[in-house]
């Protein structure tokens, strides 16, 4: 289970809670600049992963989206800059805003040019390979399955199928790969179920920044609407959490 941290306190906390490992998050980044996800520039997450990693000691992978590019050399750089930051895995996906998603063969060349980024690093460097169709509004397990059998075929490390939908789409999955599986939580099913069906890695994406902010709106809105205080009763540990505060 690899929880997502948007900022150096999250990180630090969920190192303290005894999480083995942390992946970045897109979306829940974006939001603490302002911004949707997919709004942010490959500069801005090499600074973001480098104040992450440096947060903590546990390894950290990187959502690097697309590569912030649509040719196979931009996924290689951002592979590159984001191990230099301090990341020891990274996430490429078959989709862009503009492109939408890529066509298989071209998809799977950006992968292999991301594994090639990744093996000549001087340290082990785990590649994610994402079918993003699911994601984008295109539930076709057929294509998922094909294009992660693609990416493995590219060397990707990983394959990740964000937003399979039950234990059964997830086995289906785990039958038609062989690299390790990852997948998205769901708020409908338990870690058991999902590695019971096939998943070896579990992140929660957002979903954590998001609980967080909404932890944050409907207190204020408590605020706004009564006047009253009492929404702002916390029980956080920061001493505990943040150690020195470092």
């Amino acid at each position: 289970m690899i929880p997502n941290p948007w900022d150096a306190g999250s990180a630090k906390v969920l190192a303290a809670l005894g999480f083995k490992a942390l992946a970045t998050t897109s979306s829940g980044f974006a939001f603490t600049l302002g911004r949707l996800d997919g709004a942010v520039s490959l500069d801005e997450v090499v600074e973001h992963t480098r104040v992450l990693a440096e947060a903590t000691d546990l390894p950290l992978s990187v959502d690097l989206e697309n590569g912030y590019g649509p040719e196979p050399q931009d996924a290689a750089t951002a592979v590159v800059r984001a191990a230099g930051a301090g990341a020891v895995g990274g996430s490429i996906e078959d989709w862009g805003a503009e492109a939408g998603i890529y066509e298989l063969e071209r998809a799977a060349e950006r992968v292999a040019a991301a594994v090639e980024a990744a093996r000549a690093l001087e340290f082990p460097f785990t590649l994610t390979a994402r079918a993003d169709n699911y994601f984008r509004g295109n539930p076709d397990l057929d294509d998922t399955i094909a294009r992660l059998q693609a990416y493995e075929r590219a060397g990707a490390d990983v394959l990740y199928a964000p937003r399979l939908r039950s234990t059964e789409e997830i086995a289906a999955v785990r039958a038609g790969t062989s690299k390790p599986l990852s997948v998205l939580a769901r708020p409908d099913l338990s870690m058991s179920e999902m590695v019971a069906a096939g998943a070896q890695r579990v992140s929660v994406g957002g979903n954590l920044a998001f609980v967080a902010v909404g932890a944050m709106a409907a207190a204020a809105e408590e605020l706004r609407d009564t006047g009253e205080f009492a929404s702002l009763r916390s029980q956080v540990r920061l001493e505990e959490w943040l150690g020195d505060g470092a």
